[in-house]
């Protein structure tokens, strides 16, 4: 399975929403309705999943689901 289709179940689990819901474009907040406790939960999610650390400061900037794929594709070791 390709990676960014993954990452999309993964969010779409932590959220608690529908896969078709999770659009690359797909704000984590207003369309997804992540508030920031699960924001912040779906990152400590994502860092065990893919063996990553998400400082503070890039989480601030992690707004869409695209900024996600972008972000763990760039960060990730392919193990």
């Amino acid at each position: 399975m390709e990676l960014e289709q993954q990452i999309k179940e993964k969010i779409a689990k932590e959220l608690d929403c529908k896969i078709e819901e999770v659009r690359l474009e797909s704000t984590l907040r207003e369309d997804l309705g992540a508030d920031s406790l699960k924001v912040l939960e779906l990152a400590m999610f994502l860092e065990d999943e893919y063996s990553l650390k998400i400082q503070d400061e890039e989480l601030d900037k992690i707004k869409t689901v695209g900024h996600v794929v972008d972000y763990i594709k760039k960060h990730y070791k392919v193990q």
